[in-house]
């Protein structure tokens, strides 16, 4: 029986995780004692190797970019979701010692949406097609938008989504970056560009009130296109409450137990301060 169990978030750069504070707080509210989690710096080609030296005390892992597709890979299992979006941001030791993946991206975008009051039918706009791309594919797919135009800066990156859009069974419109602006005007759009790249959209855009933006940075906060749309009094939710949502269901598979959301949103925002 394994007394001491362990759990850490991986990626490069990782210096900057908020993930230890969130379910370090999580530990102590639930009264698990002998848990702890940490923070490894590890490259996508450095993966494999890292979780296959882990020993048993190890009962998950939370993976960041660049490691998403490679953690899908060293699952022996997957669930749907992430099959479907090619990408896993959780790894959960199994009793016999293998791996099974998950990705809570997808529920924890669904969560935050809803909670911004996002129903059935939305029209949904996704800024980019690069990882949070595919997590905002099958997060529309649940929340049963009626389309989904994916605006980007390479045609083919658009092209690299469509496997995804039919996996999860959206149809995707592609759209040239020159179009972003007049593109706000749909039911949600979920920004997951680069900081920086979105700035300039703000001198063109027009927001409808009823608009819900979901922004994918945090830092710093708000972005130039978050503050534009809260000055034209639409809903935002950010990046960090997608990275509490995220780690809440990451929380619960590797510990067994509900997590104390309240606690470790508390943690996230002290930690913010």
């Amino acid at each position: 029986m394994v007394s001491t169990r362990r759990a850490a978030v991986l990626g490069k750069p990782i210096a900057h995780s908020l993930s230890p504070v969130i379910h370090t707080a999580g530990y102590a509210a639930a009264g698990l004692t002998g848990w702890s989690y940490t923070r490894i710096e590890c490259a996508a080609a450095e993966l494999p190797d890292l979780v296959a030296g882990l020993g048993p005390e190890w009962a998950g892992l939370s993976v960041t970019m660049p490691g998403k597709e490679a953690a899908l890979a060293v699952a022996a299992e997957a669930s749907p979701v992430a099959a479907a979006v090619g990408a896993a941001n959780t790894l959960v030791r199994r009793p016999d010692g293998s791996w099974y993946a998950d990705n809570t991206d997808v529920a924890g975008m669904v969560q935050v949406l809803t909670d911004a009051g996002v129903t059935a039918g939305a029209a949904v706009t996704v800024l980019g097609a690069g990882g949070t791309a595919r997590a905002a594919l099958a997060a529309a797919a649940r929340l049963g938008a009626t389309s989904v135009t994916v605006v980007a800066r390479r045609a083919v990156a658009v092209d690299e989504l469509r496997p995804v859009a039919a996996a999860v069974g959206v149809e995707l419109t592609g759209m040239a970056w020159e179009h972003a602006a007049a593109r706000a005007g749909a039911d949600v759009v979920v920004s997951t560009v680069p900081k920086g790249v979105a700035d300039p959209l703000v001198r063109t855009v027009h927001w409808r009130p009823s608009t819900v933006l979901f922004e994918a940075l945090y830092d710093p906060w708000p972005t130039p296109l978050a503050a534009s749309a809260l000055a034209a009094g639409c809903p935002v939710v950010s990046g960090l409450d997608l990275l509490l949502a995220q780690a809440v269901g990451q929380f619960e598979q590797f510990t067994g137990v509900p997590a104390p959301v309240e606690a470790m949103r508390a943690a996230l925002a002290a930690a913010r301060r």
